[in-house]
């Protein structure tokens, strides 16, 4: 049982920075004084560790020393998953995959060469022995040999192209799945292995491009007093709050359903063929599993509590586009954050 404290402060965003000036010159001088080059990607990575809510990233990266190697750097980066090494995999991947197909490429030519090659000696043999009959003995076995030493080299060329071609292809088959592996880790977030945001909207966008109308809710769901509990008990304890949200949200929705978490503290949900008083069931659904799987200390108090989630959400008859009805969700759960009496609100409500 995670040892967990109450108390109500100013909800961070780790998913969604607010990368304000002053932020970015913090960002930029802790990299100088490492002397690490100004690449965007290293400015995420920083960022993560100074600002985000993963001490093993900072851990980490402290232990590469000042002057840390680009390489070294960019596999921290797709260790913690971030969203541009990812895509940095992703095309070294493509590139990678380039580079053995045009090797092939250039064996398979070389080899149709020395195929003409032979083919045109057999030629010039086989004329030169129309035209006389009567050539040596010595002569005939001479052009022998060198087609013999030909097709032998022909038959080696073949023998090293083939195991070119296997070993590509299954350098190939490395790559794609490398590249799978780097795409869906830019779609997940790495503390609960949740989708992310970047999912949720796509996953909205699909939905939103069917002919038919949708007929789906999204929700926006909110825990309490992650600040306080990294404050009092470390971050430690706050991501292992999220993990046990993240599990409990797995396995309160159904099947067809779906979960992502969106920034800190905040989770969305879409539901499928539901209508308003359904959505409603659903957040006490997901208000009481929560209540009652999660149990904090409060600060100064005997007798400990459950995590109380805020939810708000919006209908798909309200929205005409993905990004319209996931913004209305989110304005929802503002309200119900802001009106302790009404924690599930509907948008528009």
């Amino acid at each position: 049982m995670d040892v967990m404290t109450r108390g109500k402060t100013a909800r961070t965003d780790q998913h969604t920075p607010s990368l304000g000036i002053e932020t970015l010159q913090k960002v930029a001088k802790h990299m100088a004084r490492r002397q690490v080059a100004g690449l965007p990607r290293n400015y995420e990575l920083f960022y993560e560790s100074m600002f985000g809510h993963d001490p093993a990233l900072g851990r980490d990266l402290e232990a590469l020393g000042s002057r840390p190697s680009q390489l070294h750097l960019d596999q921290l980066g797709l260790k913690y998953r971030l969203v541009s090494h990812c895509g940095l995999a992703e095309e070294k991947i493509q590139r990678d995959a380039v580079t053995i197909l045009k090797n092939l490429s250039d064996m398979l030519a070389s080899g149709i060469e020395r195929k003409q090659t032979f083919v045109r000696s057999l030629d010039m043999i086989a004329n030169a022995l129309r035209e006389d009959e009567q050539r040596s003995l010595a002569s005939l076995i001479d052009e022998l040999d060198f087609l013999n030493a030909s097709a032998t080299e022909l038959g080696q060329a073949e023998l090293d192209l083939a195991e070119t071609l296997k070993s590509g292809l299954a350098k190939i088959e490395t790559a794609e799945k490398a590249a799978k592996q780097a795409h869906e880790a830019a779609l997940r977030d790495r503390l609960t292995g949740l989708p992310n945001r970047v999912a949720m909207t796509r996953r909205l966008e699909d939905i939103y491009s069917a002919a038919t109308q949708p007929r789906i809710a999204v929700v926006a769901a909110e825990a309490d007093d992650l600040d306080s509990i990294r404050r009092q008990y470390g971050e430690d304890a706050a991501n292992r709050m999220l993990k046990r949200l993240a599990a409990i949200f797995r396995k309160t929705i159904k099947k067809n359903d779906f979960v992502a978490r969106n920034d800190d503290s905040q989770f969305l949900f879409i539901f499928h063929e539901v209508g308003q008083d359904d959505v409603v069931a659903i957040g006490e659904r997901l208000r009481h599993a929560v209540e009652t799987n999660l149990i904090y200390a409060a600060e100064n108090e005997l007798n400990g509590g459950g995590v109380q989630l805020a939810v708000g959400f919006s209908l798909a008859d309200n929205a005409v586009r993905p990004d319209d009805l996931l913004a209305q969700a989110e304005h929802a759960l503002k309200g119900a954050r802001q009106e302790s009496r009404n924690p599930i609100m509907r948008f528009g409500r």
